[in-house]
């Protein structure tokens, strides 16, 4: 599609991009739309309907259709607009980090509700890719806030996100498995993490925008285990006696994460759903703690 050059409207563009992604078989051709031309046009996709009159220049007819082009290659939306909204506040996205989804929300609300009678807490937050876990418990709390990430591509979307949302976060720029030597025993009151939990022989058969996304934050070793494993072992021993972890988990996880906290000494361990009743996160003391919250 070749986009016009001259006295074209937004209304006029947005229905000639609908027509690209329905065209490519988008999913949902009128809502990347919207979201594609507000972003050209610097406005909420909600608010277009007030600018359906305005011209747009042509530059911004080519920055839409290209930007339609890649969505209808398949590319995540997320991706092509480059920033994607996180309980209300915006983070910078692309190849290289896992995109924010609505699903972590359910681990950060138990993790705040959790924390939030612990005066200025002490939480590291592993595999932090964009930041979103990290950046919204330190908007929210008075709290010490460490980010562990150890790609590249990812620890740099996870320090702009630091930096555009004025957040207090430490971040690490390591694996995590190298880096508990930078926390004392005992120092620790919350580890949270949305770790790798895909079986390494489920990646090929996810979704094409999924396979977008960076192998390194989706596989979770052959039994889509290793990460809950690995950060229970070498990380337990940072929390304090009254300390808690948090996990975000896959479909039908939570039993055996739930056996592996038990074997290390956690108590009051609760799954928590989504909308749909999936068990989307999980929760546990170690020992037990001194102030109840919720």
């Amino acid at each position: 599609m070749t986009a016009p050059t001259s006295l074209t409207t937004a209304l006029a563009q947005l229905r000639r991009l609908e027509k690209l992604l329905a065209d490519a078989g988008a999913e949902n051709p009128a809502g990347d739309a919207r979201e594609i031309l507000g972003a050209v046009m610097g406005c909420q996709p909600n608010l277009l309907r007030s600018k359906y009159e305005t011209i747009l220049s042509s530059e911004q007819l080519d920055k839409a259709v290209s930007m339609a082009r890649r969505r209808a290659s398949g590319e995540p939306i997320q991706y092509v607009l480059g920033l994607w909204s996180f309980m209300g506040r915006d983070y910078k996205v692309g190849q290289g980090v896992l995109i924010p989804r609505d699903d972590t929300e359910v681990l950060v609300g138990e993790a705040l509700r959790m924390i939030r009678s612990v005066p200025r807490p002490r939480i590291v937050d592993l595999c932090s890719g964009t930041g979103i876990i990290a950046i919204t418990l330190a908007k929210e709390l008075d709290a010490t806030v460490y980010a562990v990430e150890k790609s590249d591509r990812a620890f740099a979307y996870l320090t702009e996100n630091i930096a555009q949302n004025q957040a207090d976060v430490k971040a690490i720029h390591a694996d995590l498995r190298d880096c508990t030597d930078g926390f004392d025993d005992g120092s620790l009151d919350m580890i949270v993490s949305n770790p790798p939990y895909i079986r390494s022989d489920e990646i090929a058969g996810l979704q094409s925008e999924v396979r977008y996304e960076p192998r390194l934050a989706l596989d979770g070793g052959e039994s889509g285990f290793d990460f809950y494993e690995m950060i229970i072992r070498l990380w337990t021993p940072k929390l304090k006696e009254s300390g808690t972890i948090a996990f975000e988990l896959g479909e039908g996880q939570f039993d055996y994460v739930a056996k592996l906290l038990k074997a290390a000494g956690y108590t009051n361990i609760i799954g928590y759903p989504d909308i749909q009743g999936i068990t989307r996160a999980v929760t546990a003391e170690y020992g037990e703690r001194l102030t109840k919250n919720g």
